[in-house]
C-alpha cells in the first residue's frame, strides 16, 4: 500500500469523501493542490470555509443563498402567480440557464423513497403548501423523470389540485438531435404520451 505523508493522507481522504471522487481522482487533486502555490492553497481553503458560513438556504424557496429572501424571490420582474418545484438547488440552476422560466422556485430537498425512509415529511412540502394562496395561478413540478421523481410528482398534484391550481409536470421524451434507434424504450414511451398537435 502507498504511503504518503500524514498531511497529504489527510487530503486525500478528505477530498475522496466528495461525491464522484474515488480515490485516483483524489490523489490528482491532492497532488494538483500541494504543487500549487501556498496561495492558491489558501485561496481555495478559504473559499470553501466562506461558502460553509455564508450559503444558507432561503426562508421562501430554499434554494441556496448569501442573503434572505434570495435573489430570485426578491426579483421584481419575475412572475410571482407560477412556481417550479424542483427537487434540488443545482435543477434551478439548470433550468436558469435555459432563460425561459420568469417565475418563482420551490426547492424540495429530495424526492419522496420509501426505500431510503425519505417521506413527504422530510422534505420542503409543508413550506410549499403555505405557498399556495390565491395568486398561484400554476405549479409546474420540475423533479427528476425516474420512480421517486414520479411519485413526489404525483404526490404534490393530488395535493394542489383540490385547491384550483393548475398543476403540470415538465415535459419528457426525445433529445433534440437523437436518433429514434438509440433511444431508450422508456423515454420513447414518455416521448410518445406527451405529443403535440403541429
Amino acid at each position: 500500500m502507498v504511503q504518503y505523508a500524514k498531511p497529504l493522507a489527510r487530503l486525500v481522504e478528505e477530498l475522496s469523501k466528495l461525491p464522484g471522487i474515488g480515490p485516483k481522482t483524489a490523489q490528482r487533486l491532492a497532488f494538483y493542490i500541494i504543487g500549487e502555490s501556498r496561495q492558491d492553497a489558501h485561496s481555495l481553503a478559504a473559499s470553501i470555509v466562506e461558502a460553509k458560513e455564508k450559503i444558507s438556504y432561503c426562508s421562501q424557496c430554499f434554494n441556496l443563498t448569501d442573503v434572505d429572501p434570495c435573489r430570485i424571490c426578491t426579483d421584481q420582474s419575475r412572475a410571482t402567480t407560477v412556481i417550479c418545484v424542483v427537487e434540488e438547488p443545482r435543477d434551478i440552476i439548470a433550468l436558469e440557464r435555459t432563460r425561459d422560466f420568469k417565475g418563482m422556485y420551490h426547492v424540495l430537498h429530495g424526492a419522496i423513497s420509501p426505500m431510503e425512509g425519505i417521506g413527504p415529511g422530510e422534505l420542503r412540502m409543508k413550506e410549499l403548501m403555505t405557498r399556495m394562496t390565491d395568486k398561484i395561478e400554476e405549479v409546474i413540478i420540475a423533479t427528476d423523470p425516474n420512480v421517486e421523481g414520479e411519485a413526489t410528482a404525483m404526490y404534490l398534484a393530488r395535493l394542489i389540485k383540490p385547491m384550483g391550481i393548475k398543476v403540470t409536470r415538465m415535459a419528457h421524451g426525445m433529445p433534440v438531435g437523437g436518433d429514434l434507434e438509440y433511444v431508450d424504450e422508456v423515454t420513447l414511451s414518455k416521448a410518445l404520451e406527451g405529443r403535440r398537435v403541429l
